[in-house]
């Protein structure tokens, strides 16, 4: 009986080691894949390793990461010890009191102490950046330094301050050789809990940090249309760096013990008492400084037009090529300091709550919302009509800025249905449009895009109808068509996941747009882009300079770079999407271009049918709550 018990028990410890373990191996192994797919292995490469290093992003995330994790826990351990030794001293009522204090942030959700961070900077109006999320940082990495010292505390003989200072000790000497000695197991414990939860943190940190300030939990969580694979390569590093600090950690106990038990064999020997207590704690000081001073001495880009000044970026995460930003700083002389949002509503709400920007980069509705809301200041026309010239006459003039006197667009493309060509014939396609989505042919074999707008999109088209009607009675059609197909298709409903999934040919077709296809179709010649005879979404991305720039010479300066063909080409290249510069559009897609041959690169143009989104407040309510009901009609179906 013992024996089999044993065996359950052996089983299910491997069991766990592989459901803990298998995600670390699987993440190391495609840190060296030579494409960007994270679920197909296709050769072995250093690629992302390269691109790592070189990633001005990635490596300031990397160091804002260790630096605020170091800093945290070193102030977090010294305070957070002295309080549990000052509570210990304490009378009761005080010593209860503070333990419920103690308790209270680890008991809340992180959300709850994230927001009223947040809040409490807000109103005292305090910038929020490094020394906010070290504060943040900070308050709650203590709780769990007090939580971890007290129970050693509570070991201690009570008596034992009192016999120092007995026998002629000062307060201070007592303090550092013979309190914290006897609880240093506490204070490395509770050291390393304040390292680890600094240095994991996002919801805290994402409320309470700002202008470009951000962690390497920020950076991945704002890559909003594919995660970078080079974040699989400094996963692995960490993994790596952590997996040596662990083995020290164990082995150099046991070879002091050793030592120590050879010295003893010595008749001679004798030992000496152990006095780490300080060392430890000046050690944490020292490197608290260190990282202090190295912040605060980073290299900076020098000479130039605009040397010594900051340029405050606002866009989504992956959208735009380090090189090319390196470029701009090199030129220019200047910063840039890059906030990436995952949608435009959050950049909405943190504009409109006045967070300052010098260029921002949102898609053609949001700026007709900004423009009719007045958070956008009028472009100077002599100071980008060169820029304009330069772009495609198909992504300027559109209804959102008809003059462009408030964008200049960045990237555009279109909606449209990727499909597998072993699974999914052209004339299915050309036969039905949108309402292919509907043919049980291929139930359960499609995805659905989770945005409200671009699936309204496909519905209306489908039924005949413009994606900017505001009639209440055809929007209620286009609802119920889509009922019609979460309840009848068993579609999975996604956001960028398709990218990976229809890279590997998961399912047989689904909404997408054009430049995730681009990306799709390169990684797999078997899948096909197509864009339906009913209409589609014609979509442009701008970039814009908000009333409250700080910087408006050198949001200029970036905007005519960014406009230009070498810029347009770096950017296009990195994240995969057409560019609205025509001599760079044109160059990527001609014989030899990296997307040659891609329908899906050059988007469809003159077509009566497609058209641009327009902002209507009343019909995004109505709309936004139509989705979310489609999303319970399909819960409730599965």
């Amino acid at each position: 009986m013992k024996t089999k018990k044993r065996w359950f028990g052996g089983c299910l410890m491997v069991a766990l080691c592989i459901f803990f373990y298998l995600p670390i191996v699987f993440m190391m192994v495609f840190s060296f894949n030579s494409s960007k797919s994270l679920t197909s292995f296709t050769g072995f490469s250093w690629k992302w390793y390269e691109q790592m290093f070189a990633s001005h992003d990635m490596m300031d995330a990397l160091y804002v990461t260790i630096i605020i994790a170091l800093l945290a826990t070193a102030i977090s351990t010294i305070a957070g010890t002295i309080t549990a030794i000052g509570m210990t001293y304490s009378k009761k009522l005080v010593r209860r009191y503070i333990s419920q204090v103690n308790d209270l942030p680890m008991m809340n959700p992180e959300i709850v102490t994230a927001i009223g961070l947040m809040l409490l900077f807000i109103t005292f109006r305090i910038n929020r950046g490094f020394m906010t999320l070290l504060l943040a940082h900070v308050a709650f990495c203590i709780p769990y330094v007090i939580l971890s010292v007290t129970p050693k505390l509570r070991s201690l003989d009570p008596n034992l301050a009192d016999a120092a200072m007995d026998l002629g000790a000062s307060p201070y000497r007592t303090l550092t050789q013979v309190i914290v000695p006897e609880i240093m197991p506490g204070i490395v414990s509770g050291a390393l809990t304040a390292f680890t939860m600094s240095f994991d943190d996002f919801i805290i940190s994402y409320f309470a940090t700002g202008q470009g300030v951000k962690n390497l939990s920020i950076m991945v969580y704002t890559m909003a249309k594919r995660v970078n694979p080079s974040i699989n390569a400094i996963s692995t590093l960490i993994v790596l760096l952590i997996t040596i600090i662990l083995i020290l950690i164990n082995i150099v106990p046991a070879l002091r013990k050793n030592i120590e038990k050879k010295r003893l064999e010595d008749p001679d020997y004798i030992p000496k008492p152990k006095k780490n207590g300080p060392k430890f704690l000046i050690g944490l000081i020292i490197v608290a400084l260190a990282a202090a001073g190295i912040y605060s001495i980073r290299p900076k880009q020098s000479s130039a037009q605009f040397a010594g000044q900051t340029l405050h970026l606002y866009l989504p995460g992956e959208y735009i090529s380090d090189e090319m930003i390196a470029n701009f700083e090199e030129m220019t002389g200047a910063d840039v300091v890059i906030d990436n949002f995952d949608s435009n509503e959050q950049a909405y709400i943190k504009i409109a709550n006045g967070e300052s920007y010098d260029v921002i980069i949102p898609s053609d509705y949001m700026i007709e919302r900004l423009i009719q809301e007045d958070y956008l200041q009028k472009l100077d026309p002599a100071r980008v009509d060169a820029a304009l010239v330069e772009l495609d006459e198909n992504t300027v003039g559109l209804s959102y800025d008809p003059l462009n006197e408030y964008s200049v667009p960045y990237f555009w493309g279109t909606v449209g249905i990727v499909y597998d060509k072993e699974q999914v014939s052209l004339e299915d396609l050309e036969r039905e449009g949108w309402d292919i989505f509907a043919d049980p042919k291929y139930r359960g074999n499609i995805y659905l895009y989770d945005s409200e707008r671009d699936q309204f999109m496909s519905a209306l088209k489908a039924l005949g109808y413009s994606m900017n009607t505001a009639d209440p009675a055809q929007l209620e059609e286009a609802y119920n068509y889509l009922v019609n197909i979460v309840e009848t298709m068993d579609p999975e409903i996604v956001t960028d996941e398709i990218i990976d999934n229809m890279a590997n040919a998961r399912k047989a077709l689904g909404l997408i747009y054009s430049g995730d296809a681009t990306y799709v179709i390169s990684e797999n010649e078997q899948m096909g882009y197509y864009l339906p005879t009913q209409g589609t979404n014609i979509w442009v991305d701008g970039m814009c300079i908000p009333k409250n720039a700080q910087n408006v010479d050198l949001a200029y300066e970036f905007i005519n770079y960014t406009a230009g063909y070498e810029a347009q080409m770096l950017n296009a290249e990195f994240v995969g999407y057409t560019p609205a510069n025509l001599e760079a559009q044109n160059e990527l897609a001609a014989e030899g271009g990296d997307y040659h041959g891609i329908d899906s690169f050059i988007p469809r143009s003159g077509f009566e049918m497609d058209e641009t989104f327009n902002y209507n407040s009343d019909t995004r309510k109505l709309v936004a709550d139509y989705w979310s009901r489609v999303k319970v009609a399909a819960s409730n179906a599965k």
